[in-house]
């Protein structure tokens, strides 16, 4: 009998189904909440029905979004925030294709998730090309060049114990994003195993070997010159604290990639804040005889477009071996940043209190200089460069914006002119700094700060403490604007600015320096006022010299709204095409 004429849609859950009582579906839901998820991210979809309706039952906080690479950012801006595992459900097909672009940036910054995608049913398995909806020929495979580990959940009984060891996979260094299927079949069988009452998924820790970080120390107690690039492995795996002591301990100037943001405090007198793309900076790094790189692949940002040549020994530590000597070769040290740094403390520390004869007791010499002053003239230099570039409205705008965010606020930054000066330039304080410079794909700023905001709602921040910013361009913020909805359906707090130039700003400027013109960059966009004002979502234009007001008053206020401004922002000279 077909399913026109006994009036079932074809891949709907039957009658059956829905009278069963728990399912797979359960089980899924069940194995979250016992690991610690609150809440999950994504959009409903036919093969995932079962999965939803389990979600009905429990007590997870469920936040739809309208797009599935927006689910994606959220959920990622969600652990981001709280540092918890980011969970998302997506249904088969164009719905799990549509999410890979979000879980790219997950992957290239190592934010842990775990997401759960539906499947067709079992027999549509296996690259048979029965033509039922959404079928792929390998959706695994689709997912995995930007999730750590992919699984598929042939029987109900296998479901706990395969979200189990994904969540596991999840949070052990390299931290990332993890990807099970469930057939819809599957999630509709019934059960009658007990509910889950516990699951326990813990990291594999990786402590760097002992010999190498013995041979880390020999250099540095004899190094007259050491400095710290720190990337954002510092800041994931809760490194600062031990990441002060070690430069202090070594007098070393440190520098943060635009990942590693924050990693060090900015104000120090050993730090070179996060000018990585200034050749100021840059010499700095190539005058060291010791150059500890720490979470950092040492890429084309940090690197200053790969015009860094170290003229002194390297030591490098990441959590991801493919990121050691992936540009430089050095002494690598596979481990989780904190460990490293916590290991390299505890052997400073001894040789001091030791009075170790091979520990420059004299202290750094850069030429004279100490690692003090050479940070304070590195930076001079680096603000005279600015002076002479006619940037003050940028420089100006930057500031206003800086001076009108508490100090404890979370930012996250889309791919515009404004985040790629607040790569260089912006000091986190207390917040956090995210932006999507791991992928560097476009949309990431306010869908992820949708996320945040959620996450720091749901661990009991309000007001002020529980308020994000998000900063996006006009093409940006176009990928992301039907997240108003979410953000006024959920009552967000979430602050969006919008700096509106009319067009892919930045990618004007490469074309315009590389070609002496731009194509294809112009765009027609909205009336962004108008169009958050149709969303129910309170919004304003105010000029470049109005943002800092605009940004406070709208702070103050309750759930979503928009600030937009109209103005033409420039980037500062590089200068890695004059090395």
């Amino acid at each position: 009998m077909s399913a026109e004429t006994t009036g079932t849609r074809v891949g709907a859950p039957t009658a059956a189904a829905d009278k069963a009582g728990r399912n797979g579906g359960d089980l899924v839901i069940e194995t979250l909440e016992a690991l610690g998820a609150r809440t999950v991210f994504g959009i409903p979809g036919q093969h995932a029905l079962g999965l939803f309706d389990a979600l009905s039952r429990s007590g997870l906080h469920f936040v739809s979004s309208r797009v599935e690479n927006n689910s994606a950012f959220a959920a990622d801006g969600y652990s981001r925030a709280t540092g918890e595992v980011g969970v998302l459900f997506l249904s088969t097909g164009p719905g799990a294709l549509t999410s890979l672009a979000g879980l790219q940036e997950a992957y290239a910054t190592g934010v842990p998730m775990v997401v759960v995608a539906s499947q067709i049913p079992l027999d549509g398995l296996g690259a048979r090309r029965k033509g039922m909806l959404h079928q792929l020929d390998d959706q695994k495979a689709s997912a995995a060049n930007v999730t750590k580990s992919q699984r598929t959940v042939h029987h109900a009984s296998g479901i706990p114990s395969a979200i189990q060891d994904a969540w596991a996979d999840a949070i052990t260094v390299p931290q990332g994003p993890v990807w099970v299927e469930v057939p819809q079949d599957v999630l509709l069988a019934p059960v009658f195993v007990p509910p889950v009452a516990d699951a326990l998924a813990e990291a594999y820790e990786h402590p760097p070997r002992v010999e190498l970080v013995e041979e880390a120390v020999r250099w540095l107690s004899a190094a007259k010159r050491p400095a710290i690039v720190a990337g954002g492995g510092v800041r994931r795996a809760g490194a600062r604290d031990a990441l002060l002591r070690v430069a202090e301990k070594l007098r070393a100037p440190v520098v943060c990639s635009p990942g590693g943001n924050g990693a060090f405090p900015w104000t120090h007198p050993l730090s070179l804040q996060s000018w990585v793309e200034d050749r100021h900076t840059t010499e700095v790094l190539e005058e060291a005889d010791v150059l500890i790189v720490v979470g950092s692949s040492l890429g084309e940002v940090t690197s200053n477009y790969f015009t860094l040549e170290p003229r002194g020994r390297l030591i490098q530590i990441d959590a991801e071996p493919r990121v050691l000597e992936s540009n430089r070769p050095a002494l690598g040290i596979r481990a989780d940043a904190r460990a490293a740094l916590e290991y390299l403390d505890d052997a400073l520390g001894r040789l001091v209190a030791a009075g170790a004869e091979d520990y420059p007791a004299e202290g750094p010499d850069w030429g004279g200089v100490s690692p003090e002053a050479l940070v304070a003239g590195t930076l001079e230099k680096v603000r005279a460069r600015l002076d002479a570039q006619d940037l003050d409205k940028e420089r100006t705008f930057m500031a206003d914006i800086r001076a009108a965010v508490p100090d404890a606020m979370q930012t996250f930054w889309d791919m515009t002119i404004s985040a790629y000066w607040g790569w260089s330039c912006w000091d986190a304080r207390g917040g956090e700094f995210h932006s999507a410079q791991g992928a560097g794909g476009l949309g990431f700023g306010y869908p992820a700060a949708i996320g945040g905001a959620v996450g720091l709602a749901v661990a009991g921040e309000t007001g002020l403490k529980g308020r994000v910013l998000a900063v996006s361009g006009d093409g940006s913020a176009m990928y992301s604007i039907a997240e108003l909805a979410t953000a006024r359906q959920h009552n967000v707090p979430v602050t969006w600015l919008i700096v509106d130039d009319g067009g892919y700003g930045i990618l004007r400027e490469y074309m315009v320096g590389a070609f002496g013109k731009a194509t294809a960059t112009e765009l027609a966009r909205p009336d962004f006022v108008a169009l958050a004002e149709s969303f129910g979502v309170p919004a304003r234009r105010v000029e470049p010299g109005g943002v800092r007001a605009a940004l406070e008053e709208s702070f103050a206020a309750d759930g979503p709204n928009v600030v937009v401004v109209e103005t033409l922002l420039r980037m500062f000279a590089p200068t890695h095409l004059d090395a």
